[in-house]
């Protein structure tokens, strides 16, 4: 019922800022809690943020203050602003679709997510 592309990755120095965006299709996008993970190599994917369809927002605490998500339901699109950039931020990055009841804990657990993107690469140099 949806799919998504991950873009916007690539290679930039510490301090550097890049914004990652995620085309989806479907008839229901705003129905949607949408959500950003990352892995790392050698680590397990990670909780990076989170969105409701009406707008509310949930963070790793390892990126509030530098990283945004946001989404425009028109243009079926999910965006993650992420500024002062760090080594430890490089990661691929995976876009994440859920459909379910309210939940804010379940936002953050990638196993309740259904649907996901293809990743794009993050790299932060020092």
């Amino acid at each position: 019922q949806v799919h998504l592309v991950e873009s916007g990755g690539g290679l930039v120095q510490a301090g550097d800022s890049l914004r990652l965006s995620c085309a989806a299709s479907g008839r229901t996008f705003s129905g949607y809690a949408m959500g950003w993970f990352r892995q790392a190599p050698g680590k397990e994917r990670e909780f990076v943020a989170a969105i409701w369809g009406g707008g509310t927002t949930t963070y790793a605490d390892s990126v509030k203050g530098r990283f945004t998500i946001s989404r425009d339901n028109a243009k079926k699109t999910v965006y993650l602003q992420m500024n002062s950039l760090k080594p430890e931020d490089t990661a691929v990055y995976y876009c994440a679709a859920r459909w379910g009841p309210f939940s804010p804990s379940a936002n953050t657990r990638g196993s309740e997510y259904g649907y996901w993107g293809q990743g794009t690469q993050v790299t932060v140099s020092s």
